[in-house]
């Protein structure tokens, strides 16, 4: 087993990493009558693939010999209903610094490689889009 999710109850549950014993909470989403004091279990899978994409673009800029250290994924989740589902997600990421063109272009390559968004349904909409000091790219 990976991890285990145990029901707390009041539509709250806990998330354990087998491994590691590291743990998270989650909640129902206010509109969709939870207390929205954690994580929703849709915006785990939003925030996945930021943290999916950075962890490849990390292992990539390891191989070149660069530093993205500071980089952030801003991450916007929007959901549709009948049934109720993740519609769309806009993956902002922005570097500290700014790389040659053929970098940015290697570990845009790479990010757009992850295995969470491989595992995504082919009907979410995906808006990402990478920052580097002053540029964008998409």
């Amino acid at each position: 087993m990976t991890s285990k999710v145990t029901y707390l109850g009041d539509l709250r549950t806990q998330c354990e990493h087998l491994q590691s014993s590291n743990t998270f909470i989650t909640d129902a989403p206010v509109d969709n009558e939870g207390r929205g004091e954690a994580f929703s279990p849709t915006d785990t899978v939003a925030t996945a693939l930021g943290s999916c994409m950075m962890t490849i673009i990390g292992i990539k800029a390891r191989d070149l010999g660069i530093n993205v250290e500071g980089t952030t994924a801003g991450i916007t989740k929007t959901m549709a209903a009948d049934p109720r589902r993740i519609s769309g997600i806009k993956v902002e990421l922005s570097f500290p610094a700014s790389y040659d063109e053929k970098n940015r272009k290697i570990l845009e390559r790479a990010a757009k490689t992850c295995p969470v968004l491989y595992s995504l349904h082919p009907d979410i909409v995906l808006d990402i889009s990478f920052h580097y000091e002053n540029t964008i790219s998409k």
